[in-house]
């Protein structure tokens, strides 16, 4: 037992079914305790009792609805307080259909309440912890339709596009701090958050649809690697790092004190 107690433990958001779950089943794996938090507690509690016979890990559950302060309170001040949490999995996460114009606005505010908002809260709680300890690992559950916002819906691109650059600058933050941050980009993946989302998924080309387990292992080989953006899908990570070199060349240019002469 001393070696899975050496690995602290991950409280993992949206643990209830599908990346999370998965991401619970492998960590736990790897010798982590478990704190599992979303609301269907039944799933949880389910989920528990198998891991804990199979892993042989301590699992706590947690039910909270990560919309309500409440409950999103609760959870931030487990972070603040439990010592023993040296992983946060921020993945709880939902999409939404449609555009924009015709929306329906309080579903979009739950939505940004959970990507964004909750997103936030735990990654601040977890950042003031781990950094106080010199250690641990914060994992954000962001998205490709960050880079690509234009092929979807513009409110679920544009949390994701947030998880993202929440993720770039609190890595630079926390530079030399011991805390290593990862935000993992999956594409189109088989969870239940489509049907959840009412969005068809049996409508999307199956060459573009990736199981679950599979994205997990993939992201989970890139925390390993050390990768502060994971993209499970990306064939070539020097296109990745292309990228990366083409945003940095355009900052010495994106703040000075006359207009481009296009302007003028």
């Amino acid at each position: 037992m001393s070696s899975v107690q050496s690995k602290g433990k991950a409280l993992v958001t949206g643990a209830s079914s599908g990346i999370g779950a998965i991401y619970a089943e492998r960590l736990a794996a790897r010798g982590f305790d478990l704190l599992l938090v979303a609301r269907d507690e039944a799933r949880l509690q389910s989920a528990a009792t198998r891991l804990r016979a199979e892993h042989g890990v301590d699992i706590e559950v947690l039910k909270a609805d990560l919309t309500l302060k409440a409950d999103l309170v609760t959870v931030e001040q487990r972070l603040r307080t439990d010592p023993r949490i040296s992983l946060l999995l921020n993945n709880a996460g939902v999409a939404a259909e449609g555009p924009l114009a015709g929306a329906d606005l309080d579903q979009l505010e739950r939505m940004i309440q959970l990507n964004v908002v909750a997103v936030t809260r735990l990654a601040s709680a977890a950042a003031a912890s781990f950094s106080a300890a010199g250690r641990g690992a914060i994992i954000n559950l962001a998205s490709v339709v960050a880079l690509i916002p234009e092929r979807f819906n513009a409110t679920y691109s544009a949390s994701k596009a947030y998880v993202l650059s929440l993720s770039q600058s609190l890595n630079a933050e926390l530079s030399g701090s011991g805390v290593q941050v990862q935000a993992v980009l999956p594409g189109v993946t088989r969870t239940e958050i489509w049907e959840r989302s009412g969005i068809d998924g049996s409508a999307i080309p199956a060459e573009m649809v990736m199981e679950a387990g599979e994205m997990v292992d993939a992201a989970l080989s890139g925390f390993d690697q050390g990768e502060l953006i994971s993209i499970p899908s990306l064939p070539d990570a020097a296109d990745w790092d292309r990228f990366v070199t083409a945003r940095h060349a355009l900052a010495p240019n994106l703040s000075r004190n006359i207009a481009a002469a296009r302007y003028k």
